[in-house]
């Protein structure tokens, strides 16, 4: 619950500077004085409150901490400004323990803090990268490629048009068929404006045609018509990376 729905302002109260005092002291003195009192303190932008029935605490709260835990960090500002409000009453009780008891454990929290070492924020030394992998030749990945389910035909070839290893004459219907696929892809991408070509996917009811175009080649997979060419093209994606 928000502070202004537990607690009546009223005009009484004094302003001040914790500098010299600090704010374990003020409190001790309204405990020694027995004083219900409302305590608003501000530091560089924060602000809290540290409400005291009869001379106890019972009750703070600072942004999203309530109890003692907003009390301790209150406590372990280093200095800030108070608003003092002399009857300011709250209907909420969320610490139960002295106040000799807060202020002990308040800076022996604040003495653990300072005796730790200091948190290292630089980001940890990245670990030595692993020797690359000697890359795959093209015939390498001709035999991969072929050998996933659902592969009829694979021909890789140059942008020269030139074949990777004998395909026979089946081979080069294949590649030309890929050099047409990509001259048309490339047309209807200059149209669209949708840019260069990166993938063609042609269904059909026999046969599939999987149209790939990397930086320095182009691979045509023939796929089955009964397979999944989504599924297929994916595994053809994951081997040409692999052989990169």
């Amino acid at each position: 619950m928000a502070a202004e729905d537990t607690w009546k302002r009223t005009p009484a109260g004094f302003e001040g500077d914790i500098s010299g005092l600090g704010l374990s002291d003020i409190i001790q003195l309204d405990v020694v004085n027995r004083f219900s009192v409302c305590i608003d303190v501000q530091y560089e932008g924060l602000q809290g409150l540290i409400f005291l029935r009869d001379g106890e605490v019972i009750h703070a709260e600072r942004g999203e901490l309530t109890g003692e835990a907003a009390f301790y960090e209150m406590v372990s500002w280093p200095g800030g400004r108070f608003s003092h409000k002399e009857n300011v009453a709250t209907t909420r009780r969320s610490i139960q323990k002295s106040c000799q008891f807060l202020l002990l454990e308040a800076h022996r929290l604040m003495d653990e803090r300072r005796e730790s070492p200091p948190v290292n924020h630089a980001r940890p030394a990245a670990p030595a990268a692993a020797p690359a992998a000697r890359p795959s030749s093209p015939a390498e990945v001709l035999r991969t490629l072929r050998e996933i389910p659902g592969v009829v035909q694979v021909v890789i070839q140059g942008k020269d048009g030139a074949g990777v290893g004998d395909e026979g004459y089946e081979g080069e219907i294949v590649r030309g068929q890929a050099q047409y696929v990509a001259m048309v892809g490339r047309q209807l991408g200059e149209k669209l404006q949708a840019g260069a070509l990166h993938a063609v996917v042609v269904r059909g009811t026999t046969r599939h045609v999987l149209l790939l175009v990397a930086k320095s080649h182009l691979v045509t997979v023939l796929v089955d018509g009964e397979a999944q060419v989504g599924a297929v093209e994916g595994a053809v994606r994951k081997a040409l990376a692999r052989g990169r």
